[in-house]
């Protein structure tokens, strides 16, 4: 199967080409370039866009613009191509890249979001960690210092263990079905919604 996996949810884009597990090709950019990097994806393994058979795109949590833009790609594709989608919760991609390692994303706000468990808000100073837990991701290098001194180790910034690289939600996307099911992981109230009186 081929698949064409990306994310968006946090302030770098991932995206991927994958065939039966195979990597055909992995591009790192931002999201407002997501569809360029589509098209160089294609062209760069000889395929076509009718060739993709599904399509796997990170539902967050991260960045509520950044979510939304994934999906709305993803939504677009599928209608256009006629394929299948399936989500991939961002931390799980991340965790999956760094097996053992704790997943923490920026979560603006001075706030993570954490895979312990289950995803969770959360304060850096608040996180619980085992001595020597490796965290990884965004936030983890955001509250680099903060984590360090409740005992984790962060690895150094350009780390490639920080992206939720997309080759890694194709490897975990299953259950692919209509565009429209595929639901974003939000952990808490958008800005907007919280100024209401």
């Amino acid at each position: 199967m081929l698949i064409l996996a990306f994310d968006t949810a946090t302030d770098v884009a991932t995206s991927a080409l994958v065939s039966d597990g195979e990597v055909l090709g992995e591009r790192v950019s931002r999201a407002v370039t997501l569809l360029e990097d589509v098209d160089a994806l294609l062209r760069q393994s000889g395929s076509r866009t009718r060739d993709i058979q599904g399509l796997a795109v990170g539902i967050g949590p991260g960045s509520f613009t950044g979510v939304r833009m994934g999906l709305s790609t993803a939504r677009g594709l599928a209608l256009a191509l006629g394929v299948p989608v399936a989500g991939v919760s961002t931390l799980d991609a991340l965790a999956a890249g760094a097996p053992g390692a704790l997943p923490v994303v920026d979560a603006r706000r001075r706030e993570v979001f954490v895979l312990q468990g289950e995803p969770k808000v959360r304060l850096p100073g608040d996180l619980v960690v085992a001595p020597g837990t490796i965290c990884v991701g965004n936030g983890a290098v955001r509250y680099r210092s903060v984590l360090e001194v409740a005992g984790a180790e962060i690895p150094p910034d350009q780390d490639e263990r920080h992206l939720p690289r997309a080759r890694f939600h194709a490897q975990l996307a299953h259950d692919f079905g209509p565009a429209e099911d595929v639901e974003p992981l939000y952990l808490r109230v958008p800005d907007a919604d919280r100024t209401r009186t």
